[in-house]
């Protein structure tokens, strides 16, 4: 059995929340409830669940409140899902940070998926640095995220986005070479990181290739055209990419 709490302060959508666990996930039991920033940190201090359903917004403030008062007492052993509406800039700091969301209201087949998750990962331990990251990012206000976490069967890694050189696809997984490190595997989709990383200096230059435009080294046309990127792979360019490539190239 897992423990969870939910901290969300609308009656209506806390309750419509616990019928939807109670169906589809009786193996996570509610062991409280809260509806504000004050008991939430009380709730969440008390109990340790091994999940926190979050609200961003409560009356009082929002989750991440929640998250720093705990985070500085260094007891945050939860896992962490956000309840968030359609909110840009939470949702892109949410995936730089590898943390679960669910948007409001919530949809039965998302809360599916991310009970999944959560099941492969409770006991880990390894939530706070997803949260470090997560704070890390909320307090800059800022767009242009430095950092990214990269999470696997081995755990969480944090890594500058600066230092990646490329991705590749691997069915539905995605492989990071990284500079000064061994590739790391992680199951989302190339598609996923690209949106991520496009505004980073990252293209796509073929279905299976995402690079770092700053470590490429030289493109070459003959062979069907190809990249010679910094750590010295040999990487194909899709012929509907090979004019815009060529044109970024003119503006490095």
């Amino acid at each position: 059995m897992i423990t969870a709490i939910l901290i969300e302060d609308d009656h209506n959508l806390r309750n419509g929340l616990k019928a939807l666990l109670e169906k589809t996930a009786p193996d996570i039991k509610i062991i409280g409830e809260a509806d504000s920033v004050v008991s939430g940190i009380q709730l969440l201090s008390n109990l340790q669940p091994q999940v926190v359903f979050l609200d961003i917004h409560l009356g009082d403030g929002s989750g991440f409140d929640i998250l720093e008062e705990i985070n500085n007492k260094g007891k945050l052993n939860s896992q962490i899902v956000f309840i968030t509406a359609h909110e840009q800039y939470a949702i892109k700091a949410f995936r730089f940070s590898a943390l679960d969301f669910l948007l409001k209201p919530v949809d039965p087949d998302e809360l599916l998926k991310v009970i999944d998750k959560i099941k492969a990962v409770v006991g880990k331990n390894d939530t706070v640095a997803h949260i470090d990251l997560l704070l890390e990012n909320i307090r800059k206000k800022v767009d242009n995220f430095k950092r990214i976490a990269l999470s696997n069967a081995d755990g969480m890694h944090l890594f500058d986005i600066s230092d990646i050189i490329r991705c590749e696809s691997e069915d539905n997984y995605t492989k990071f070479y990284i500079k000064n490190n061994k590739p790391i595997l992680i199951s989302k989709t190339l598609k996923d990181y690209e949106e991520l990383l496009s505004e980073h200096g990252f293209e796509r230059i073929h279905q299976s290739h995402l690079i770092n435009l700053s470590y490429l080294k030289s493109y070459i046309k003959k062979d069907g055209g190809y990249v010679v990127m910094a750590d010295n792979s040999n990487l194909p360019v899709s012929q509907r990419k090979k004019e815009r490539l060529q044109e970024l190239l003119k503006t490095i």
